[in-house]
């Protein structure tokens, strides 16, 4: 047979039972709100792409015309060239009289430059070493990163022109050419190299530190950084720009030398930027969530440099950053990501705590209200803090505080199930009256109102509604449990596999048994106290709707009925297994002339009085006109 679909499951787990079918309207209401949100985001998200595709066509279509109307003056260009060759007289020999000029001027322009590399980079490392003392100041910023751009040009251009040069004698000029001190270009340039790896360290530590820096008010390097990364971008879009040029015209770039210059090597010191302050936050991420998995009552205590980054940009690093930048949806961008990106990790860890996901449920309206306070809208952020996964949230910590109470019931079934069968001494409690009990009839009812407890504090009355059904259900498993117990151990006292040696510790066990059912519902109104199950309505009772109050009730009666029903029941078979056992000779004379000389009825009334006394001080004083009962009963 085929698995069921995955909507028939999902209706499956929430309809459980015919009671369910009385929270279709809030399923209903629940499940039109969650498609309501999904339908308003999926509007603002069509109209947004649509936006973006619309301003992507209208610039397609304007650098279309713009490429069309460049693809035509360069023809032109090369037409004009191409017929100039053939108007001027001896234009070979003019052409190279003109390459010969241009490679005389370059070769003296980079001898110059050559000259200055050596000193260039002496006065470079000297203003990093001064810099070095003061990484919160770095006064030297621009000047260095002047430098270096200086010096990153000349060893690009000489590398372009070797590239020129036939053979690898190019490549042996700067591996082996001598300059002053017997160092070669090679040298320089490695030397330079380290240089730059010295810059990016003083760059990338201000990145790191930005909002340090902001709120220490040292506002003159967090300019001087943004100066220099927007140099760099600036840099970096028109190499970009004329790499893509000389790709897309090769065929006609490669006749025109000024076009056909060597490329500049994308730094992309933007991205770094924006990689450290991704890197900032996602260490004080770790921190958080130490502190959350610790405590997660902590949660907004661990998250709040957040809101305070945030608040730093928006006073104090906006006007000190290029507005195109826009810096501070940037940072929006980022830490939001990085929240959402949090959040979702812990929900996903297969070992979270329904406590742990509570405190994220009740984080989110707390995240969205102090973004409000910032001026970002909560239909601004994308994606959703938790993608939306309140609903599935909700009734997941439902499903996490069912199952511990399924994992408590079962383990005290476990070990009652071995106590019961072994009957070892000391296995039965007795409280304070001399009543015998089980021993974890306590401890039952403990756990429940802990999990109440744990439902109490989501705020929710679905959740807790469903938590209170669960316990409904495990509590009717446990009466079926002791049914099943007691009736497969008295069957056996019925065929003989037991004997009078296992009668006592049996009988002992059925009174415990029926006095826990008795204890389960006995109010004293002499005291007013109530009993375990009346204290567990009361409990609940405030915490969920009053139609699941009503509701309940049908519920609630039955639970009671049913204990009565067990306890009576524990106590028929009290009685039968004394007739299965203390009277199995004395039935065998049943309807026999033995019955008549033999005082049977003298034995079995003395027996009755012996179990009477021995039992009534260990018997829920209710108890006991039932055992008679059941006693006559069984007699007759």
């Amino acid at each position: 047979m085929n698995d069921p679909s995955p909507d028939i499951s999902r209706l499956a787990e929430l309809l459980k039972s015919p009671d369910d079918l009385d929270k279709l309207p809030s399923l209903r209401a629940e499940l039109t709100r969650k498609k309501a949100a999904i339908d308003g985001q999926l509007k603002l998200g069509l109209k947004e792409q649509l936006e973006i595709t619309s301003n992507g066509m209208s610039s397609i279509t304007s650098g279309q015309t713009i490429v069309a109307q460049i693809k035509e003056e360069m023809m032109k260009i090369d037409r004009l060239c191409s017929e100039a060759q053939g108007m001027i007289r001896d234009f070979p020999e003019v052409e190279r009289l003109g390459i010969m000029q241009r490679n005389f001027a370059a070769v003296e322009e980079t001898k110059d430059a050559i000259e200055k590399f050596g000193p260039g980079l002496g006065e470079l490392e000297e203003l990093l070493r001064e810099d070095d003392e003061d990484l919160e100041g770095q006064p030297n910023l621009l000047a260095i990163h002047a430098g270096l751009s200086e010096l990153r040009e000349v060893r690009e251009r000489a590398m372009e022109q070797t590239k020129g040069v036939e053979g690898e004698s190019g490549l042996e000029l700067i591996e082996n050419l001598p300059l002053e001190g017997e160092t070669t270009l090679r040298d320089f340039f490695a030397r330079l190299d380290d240089v730059v790896d010295w810059f990016d360290e003083h760059v990338g530590a201000a990145c790191i530190n930005l909002i340090p820096l902001v709120q220490a008010g040292n506002n003159g390097l967090v300019v001087r950084l943004a100066l220099v990364i927007e140099e760099e971008e600036k840099k970096d879009r028109q190499a970009k720009a004329l790499q893509d040029a000389q790709r897309e015209f090769q065929d006609v770039a490669s006749r025109f030398k000024s076009i056909n210059v060597g490329q500049r090597e994308l730094r992309r010191y933007k991205k770094k930027f924006l990689q450290a302050i991704e890197a900032s936050a996602a260490a004080q991420f770790e921190q958080a969530q130490q502190a959350f998995l610790d405590d997660p009552d902590k949660l907004e205590k661990a998250c709040r440099w957040f809101f305070n980054d945030l608040n730093t940009v928006k006073l104090g690093m906006v006007d000190l950053m290029p507005k195109k930048w826009k810096i501070f949806k940037t940072y929006i961008n980022i830490y939001h990501k990085l929240m959402h990106d949090f959040l979702v990790a812990q929900l996903d860890h297969a070992e979270i705590t329904p406590v742990h996901m509570l405190a994220i449920l009740t984080w989110v309206g707390k995240y969205h209200t102090k973004m409000g306070r910032l001026g970002v809208k909560e239909d601004e952020l994308r994606p959703h803090v938790i993608d939306s996964r309140e609903s599935d949230l909700v009734r997941d910590y439902r499903t996490l505080i069912t199952k511990a109470v399924q994992e408590w019931m079962d383990r005290m079934a476990t070990t009652d199930r071995q106590e019961f069968l072994s009957r070892a001494d000391s296995s039965l409690d007795q409280n304070g009256d001399g009543h015998l009990h089980t021993k974890s009839l306590g401890d039952m009812w403990t756990m429940l109102r802990e999990q109440l407890a744990v439902a109490q504090s989501s705020g929710r009355p679905d959740v807790v509604e469903g938590v209170v059904e669960s316990m409904y259900i495990a509590l009717k498993e446990r009466q079926q449990m002791w049914e099943r117990l007691v009736d497969d151990e008295a069957r056996k006292f019925e065929t003989g596999q037991l004997g009078q040696e296992a009668v006592n510790s049996f009988h002992d066990w059925l009174v415990a048994i029926a006095n826990d059912q008795i204890t389960n519902i006995d109010d004293d109104p002499a005291t007013g106290t109530p009993s375990f199950l009346s204290r567990f309505r009361a409990d609940f009772e405030p915490l969920v709707s009053p139609a699941y109050a009503i509701s309940s009730t049908t519920e609630h009666e039955s639970l009671s009925n049913a204990y009565v029903d067990l306890s009576t029941h524990c106590l028929a078979l009290f009685a039968k297994t004394i007739f299965n056992v203390d009277f199995r000779s004395v039935m065998q004379d049943f309807f026999t002339s033995v019955w008549y000389s033999k005082a049977c009825m003298a034995q079995i009334n003395s027996t009755f009085e012996d179990y009477l006394n021995d039992y009534t001080a260990v018997f829920h004083p209710s108890l006991r006109d039932i055992l008679i009962e059941e006693l006559a009963d069984e007699l007759l």
